[in-house]
């Protein structure tokens, strides 16, 4: 089915309807930037959403709860969401939108190329037909002058008062209009045959092929718009994975809600350490009162003098009944005194910590810029080594000053951590058969692990803590040697005085107090701290482990 052979009278047909094909297809072009708007719009709005709950936070803000962490989780998950809605709108712009406004340019010139052969093809068999209609009516009167020609020559010729001139004249006449209209007559016939030779070129090649160009450039259009609506769906599809991850990521943050763990974490950060009010005692005011026989067997538990025991804690909690009161804000503290006890050993392990984190980082500093140094010494041209040793003293000056506010620190933590586990000896629920030897009981979160905190001060021990543990006549034998990275001036009881570089026998392992049993050359014993140390243990003791 061919537009040239079926609609070759349609001309005027064909120029509307090829016309409101690129209408139709710019039409959809709108729709789609119109659709690209709206995700965008609603990306941007998804994104300021995310901004508005998810604001900035400083580190001792961050969220601990399980409810508030995942909540935090979906908000990232619906950020990248939103990333994957700006993705459509770019990719809808650029493959679908962008495309279909250069592919209606590129028809409208190819239309109005094809229009124009057609009317200028229509304009050269108008002006075929004209020359030929023109040539007809001209032999159509060259006819009748020689028909009025003849005539008047007949007329003539039979009229005997005409005289022989004028009957000749009048023949002369007649031949010259015969002559005249076998010219016309012979021109007509070339023009006719000329027009019907163009129009049938025309009507059988050129506006055949024009309106086979106009189809096919229509069905070009047809098929680009099927295309487009599938690149308008694959676009879509596309992101489909990353929106069911981002999904699955709601569901999963959903699923990680622990109700019991943000419980553990309310206590964890209000738990104050007191001991809870002990019982009001009964005073009684009646003992100056005598009774008779009867009543004397009725009594109350009395102390001395009508007076409260001294051993009751109530005095003690009288100022600490905040259960439903507002608490006291007290002024900040450096040693943080100001916190209940467990805030308090809480916060002084977390600076404790910190403070290890920076002087490991100077550490590392210092031990750079000294091979740094080493290099520069060995190869001059590459470098002054003096140049380095302003940045390493003040690299030393700065680890002496984060020791001595760990040293600080940690004689703080000392402190609270002795008050705690005091407290803990006295309540009743305490396992009775299980104590720790005096003085080598471990209160909680007094010794770590944690090797980024090997060079800080040692733990400030009881003056009496080890006066018990070397009451024994024969000595240990020794498990292994250690090498003092750090010197240590033993100024409490029962703590050793060593050297830098100082070599010691290893005679009882760290048993989580933070302290090593060693004795000198000379068989003198002592505890040093386990972190100033460099412990090496013999093969036959639990395998020769070092500790640093």
């Amino acid at each position: 089915m061919s537009w040239g052979t079926d609609l070759w009278d349609q001309f005027e047909n064909l120029d509307k309807h090829t016309q409101w094909g690129i209408d139709f297809l710019e039409r959809y072009a709108k729709f789609v930037k119109e659709r690209l708007e709206i995700e965008q719009a609603y990306a941007k709005q998804l994104r300021s959403l995310v901004k508005k709950y998810c604001p900035k936070r400083s580190k001792d803000d961050e969220p601990r709860f399980t409810s508030c962490l995942s909540f935090y989780s979906i908000l990232n998950e619906l950020n990248d969401y939103a990333g994957q809605r700006e993705v459509v709108a770019e990719e809808m712009g650029h493959k679908v939108y962008g495309e279909l406004m250069r592919y209606s340019q590129d028809l409208k010139a190819e239309r109005k190329h094809h229009l124009q052969e057609g009317r200028k093809t229509q304009q050269y068999l108008d002006q075929c037909w004209k020359h030929m209609d023109n040539s007809k009516k001209k032999f159509e009167r060259e006819c009748k002058e020689a028909e009025k020609s003849q005539m008047m020559f007949e007329r003539l010729d039979n009229d005997i008062n005409a005289t022989k001139s004028e009957v000749e004249k009048a023949k002369s006449q007649l031949y010259l209009r015969q002559h005249m209209t076998e010219e016309s007559k012979n021109e007509y016939a070339a023009q006719l045959q000329n027009f019907n030779s163009e129009q049938w070129k025309h009507f059988n090649v050129v506006i055949p092929q024009i309106f086979k160009n106009l189809q096919d450039m229509d069905e070009r259009r047809t098929v680009k718009l099927g295309e487009t609506y599938r690149s308008f769906a694959e676009v879509e599809r596309r992101v489909i994975p990353i929106v069911s991850k981002c999904l699955e990521g709601m569901v999963t943050a959903a699923k990680n809600v622990d109700e019991r763990k943000d419980s553990a974490i309310v206590v964890e950060s209000f738990k104050s350490g007191f001991e809870p009010p002990g019982d009001f005692p009964f005073e009684d005011f009646s003992q100056n009162i005598q009774r008779t026989g009867s009543d004397s067997t009725i009594g109350t538990p009395k102390t001395e003098g009508g007076k409260p025991d001294p051993k009751n804690p109530i005095s003690r909690t009288k100022n600490k009944l905040w259960l439903f009161g507002k608490k006291p804000k007290a002024p900040t503290l450096e040693d943080l005194s100001h916190l209940p006890p467990e805030q308090r050993r809480k916060k002084l392990q977390q600076r404790i910590d910190e403070l290890s984190k920076e002087l490991q980082k100077e550490m590392d500093q210092r031990d750079a810029l000294n091979k740094m140094k080493d290099v520069y010494e060995k190869n001059p041209q590459m470098g002054d080594p003096g140049s380095l040793q302003p940045k390493i003293s003040e690299t030393i000056c700065n680890m002496e000053k984060l020791r001595s506010e760990i040293h600080k620190n940690e004689s703080w933590l000392a402190e609270v951590e002795g008050k705690h586990g005091l407290r803990s000896e006295r309540r009743p629920s305490a396992d009775v058969n299980h104590h720790a030897p005096p003085g080598r009981e471990s209160p909680e979160g007094s010794y770590t692990d944690d090797h980024s905190q090997e060079h800080r001060s040692p733990p400030q021990p009881d003056p009496h803590e080890f006066d018990d543990e070397f009451d024994d006549d024969d000595p240990l034998p020794a498990i292994g040697h250690c090498k003092a990275l750090y010197s240590f001036d033993g100024s409490n009881e029962g703590t050793l005085v060593m050297n830098e570089s100082e070599v010691l026998y290893v005679i009882e392992e760290d048993k989580g107090d933070g302290w090593t049993r060693v004795r000198k050359q000379s068989g003198v014993e002592g505890y040093v701290p386990t972190s100033y140390v460099e412990i090496t243990l013999e093969k036959n003791s639990k395998g020769a482990v070092t500790y640093i």
